[in-house]
């Protein structure tokens, strides 16, 4: 089913079979929402997900690169899916530059997330879309943005998830051009480890930034968000 919050698309796909369970339903929350995504590629993984009784939501904040606006919108949509009796604590689940928008919100809501899985995700201002173009979704130019990036840039947030204890899993391809690997999922990778998160990136050799059907049908990645969101 669809909605309108704060005058942007949200969706949500209901996992008939959690109806019977006592407690706040489980959801994984997926970015980003924007025309044609979630896609035909997602498919696979939300059947599972709602067959193993987890619901999966999302909303449009637009192009924000996970700018504050962006997250002020995430929070109401958080809300009101709390309303609604599903857990305060879902599991996130990112595709590229939804990780952005899922990072940032994560950093600053660290006890409201039950773990964050990634496809290719963007966990850099400076690596996608880089200063210049992310400037304006911030309201600031580059030079601005340049000086307030250790508050809008992913890999430099995650201390906060890490005293949480929140899991992350991301699957990257090591021929990565838009999202390299080394500038994204390995340099969290290797922040959060060192802060003492627990995190897991599955490298594949030879796979870019593509559709390819590893990435969206990885039955590894559905156990791990089934796992977040029912814990």
């Amino acid at each position: 089913m669809e909605f309108t919050v704060l005058g942007r698309r949200a969706f949500l796909v209901e996992a008939p079979a959690i109806s019977a369970e006592p407690g706040p339903r489980p959801w994984v929350w997926y970015a980003p929402t924007l025309p044609g995504l979630p896609a035909k590629e997602e498919a696979w993984m939300f059947e599972r997900l709602v067959a193993a009784g987890v619901a999966i939501a999302g909303i449009d904040v637009g192009e924000s690169y996970g700018n504050p606006a962006g997250r002020s919108l995430f929070t109401a949509w958080h809300a009101l899916l709390g309303h609604r009796g599903y857990s305060r604590r879902p599991a996130l689940l990112a595709r590229s530059r939804g990780g952005l928008m899922l990072y940032n919100w994560a950093a600053e809501h660290p006890d409201s997330v039950a773990g964050i899985a990634g496809i290719y995700p963007v966990c850099n201002l400076e690596s996608y879309p880089g200063l210049t173009k992310a400037a304006p979704a911030y309201g600031l130019d580059k030079t601005q943005l340049a000086a307030q990036l250790a508050q809008h840039n992913p890999v430099d947030r995650l201390a906060p998830l890490a005293r949480a204890g929140v899991p992350i899993m991301h699957l990257h391809g090591d021929q990565d051009e838009i999202v390299p690997l080394e500038a994204n999922s390995a340099l969290l990778a290797e922040r959060y480890r060192a802060l003492g998160g627990p995190v897991e990136v599955q490298i594949f050799a030879g796979q870019g930034h593509n559709y390819w059907s590893g990435w969206f049908q990885s039955q590894a990645l559905v156990d791990f968000l089934v796992r977040c969101a029912r814990t």
